[in-house]
């Protein structure tokens, strides 16, 4: 154990957990936008239950993640995979508001499809927040792990806490479910972009990337919800 708190409370060492707080602020809005998008068409009395399940579920795959990051960040295509996956997650996402006419439209969305929903995308959207966190606690050799066992930790109440505030947001202003969607489509363009198959090739359309994402997220979903308000 003398290694995993070495450095611990050094001068570099707080520098850097600083930069970690900093950066989970940051990083962990979008995965409480997530959660709370999957959560908004569940009953009250598993809303809490998802948001926990979520929440703690996203810092388990950051985890694992972490443990095996050097092999999974250095893959080609993952993150191209993952960008267009969570893309498509993002349209489910601001469409799934059971508004749908017929007897299936009244049942409210499952909690198992909610959970697995969150898995899932968490899973795809860890790959920033490992590059971050693994970047600024590799400044302080000694602390590495100190570091990011601290990181994942201070993770785990702001995405509960950004989760449920963001829920509560979205249910009384439900026009702000197609922001959320917007920011993961955004997510998804950035993944995209720091692929090291792809990357190189969408780096110089970046921006156009990013503003074509979103604008798809917004359009499909508008479209799908009007059309099956008629």
């Amino acid at each position: 154990m003398e290694n995993l708190f070495a450095g611990m409370f050094s001068p570099e060492w707080l520098a850097a957990l600083s930069g970690i707080l900093l950066l989970d602020l940051l990083l962990s809005g979008d995965n409480a936008i997530l959660i709370a998008l999957a959560c908004k068409n569940l009953p009250n009395h598993n809303r809490r239950k998802a948001i926990l399940i979520g929440g703690f579920g996203a810092v388990f795959i950051r985890i694992i993640c972490t443990l095996f990051a050097t092999g999974i960040l250095a893959t080609p295509y993952i993150e191209a995979i993952g960008g267009a996956a969570l893309l498509y997650i993002a349209v489910k996402l601001v469409t799934d508001h059971r508004e749908e006419k017929g007897e299936e439209a009244s049942q409210p969305t499952t909690f198992a499809a909610a959970v697995r929903t969150i898995l899932i995308a968490d899973f795809i959207m860890s790959i920033d927040n490992i590059l971050s966190l693994a970047g600024v606690a590799n400044t302080v050799p000694e602390g590495k792990w100190s570091l990011i066992i601290c990181g994942l930790l201070i993770s785990i109440p702001i995405v509960l806490f950004g989760a449920q505030v963001f829920l509560m947001i979205m249910l009384k202003v439900p026009a702000l479910i197609y922001a959320g969607a917007a920011i993961l489509g955004y997510t998804a363009a950035e993944l995209m972009v720091a692929d090291k198959a792809v990357g190189a090739c969408l780096l110089p359309y970046a921006l156009y990337l990013k503003i074509a994402f979103v604008a798809a997220v917004l359009l499909i979903g508008w479209y799908i919800n009007h059309h099956n308000k008629e």
